[in-house]
């Protein structure tokens, strides 16, 4: 059986080398005896994806992909493409959509992070009654929470579109949605998310890193990169292997009452290292994949 390989994002100026954001990712993967090719990101979202693959060997065996996000629909057109040429994603379209979007991760995760409501919107769809907002805050009850969407918030822009201090009043829970769905726009991703707001202790932030069900490593979480935090690990392992995806991050926060929460469910394909590692401890447990 052909051991796993790696496909990382080609550097736009330059398409035969990893794009720099990830070259030191892609020689940590070879010293620890994988492959790697190269995808084009750029031709993937244009929907070019003959290009996108074209630098990919035929009938060169499984692969996880490691770059920038994709969006769901564009994973399943790599899928594809890869199929075609004889090649594989250990990551298929339908467990990427699962880890990456909130709708898709919550369920298992729903007594360890803060309760969420969402409604689908397209990019380009006409933007619904104002009232629906208020109606979906409805399923929370009273109380702050956080806007976002399936994949992202708006977190730097905490006042204007991610903050909303009390969900019960209508006008400012639509002005925080609305500027977020301006801010948003073409980069909307599945649609707007509320989230009951839980206050954490500042810095108290770790990435876990889990394949086939288990942790292979802690991380700073890339927003804090010099803070490395312990969370409790068993409940969330059981939440891990219950939504059945073999490549996941839980991005885990400590809250002021000392309880550890899952403040995010990823694809450890997209998720980003901590500034200067260049994830060479995850690329021998991947490789046993």
């Amino acid at each position: 059986m052909t051991p796993p390989g790696f496909l990382f994002c080609s550097d736009p100026l330059g398409p035969r080398r990893p794009d720099p954001g990830f070259a030191g990712e892609a020689a940590a993967a070879r010293r620890a005896g994988a492959r790697a090719g190269l995808i084009d990101h750029d031709a993937l979202l244009a929907g070019d994806t003959e290009t996108a693959v074209g630098r990919v060997r035929r009938d060169s065996g499984p692969y996880w992909y490691r770059g920038w996000m994709i969006p769901p629909d564009r994973y399943a057109d790599l899928e594809r493409a890869l199929l075609a040429r004889g090649c594989s994603l250990l990551t298929g379209s339908s467990a990427y959509r699962t880890a990456h979007e909130l709708p898709g991760w919550y369920e298992a995760f729903a007594q360890l992070t803060p309760r969420s409501v969402w409604r689908a919107l397209s990019v380009g769809e006409a933007l619904p009654d104002p009232s629906v907002w208020s109606d979906l805050a409805g399923g929370l009850g009273p109380g702050p929470g956080i806007v976002k969407d399936f994949v992202k918030s708006r977190k730097h822009e905490w006042h204007e579109a991610c903050f909303v201090p009390e969900l019960s009043e209508p006008e400012r829970l639509r002005g925080v949605v609305g500027r977020f769905l301006e801010l948003q726009g073409e980069f909307l991703a599945g649609g707007v998310v509320l989230r009951a707001y839980e206050p954490f202790v500042p810095g108290g932030e770790a990435r876990v890193w889990w394949v086939d069900g288990e942790p292979v490593r802690v991380t700073a979480h890339p927003d804090t990169p010099g803070l490395v935090p312990a969370p409790a690990l068993d409940a969330v392992g059981e939440a891990v292997r219950a939504l059945g995806c073999r490549w996941v991050t839980t991005d885990m926060a400590l809250r002021e009452d000392g309880v550890w929460r899952v403040v995010e469910v990823g694809d450890g394909q997209v998720s980003g290292l901590p500034a200067g590692d260049d994830g060479e401890g995850l690329f021998g447990a991947l490789l046993d994949g």
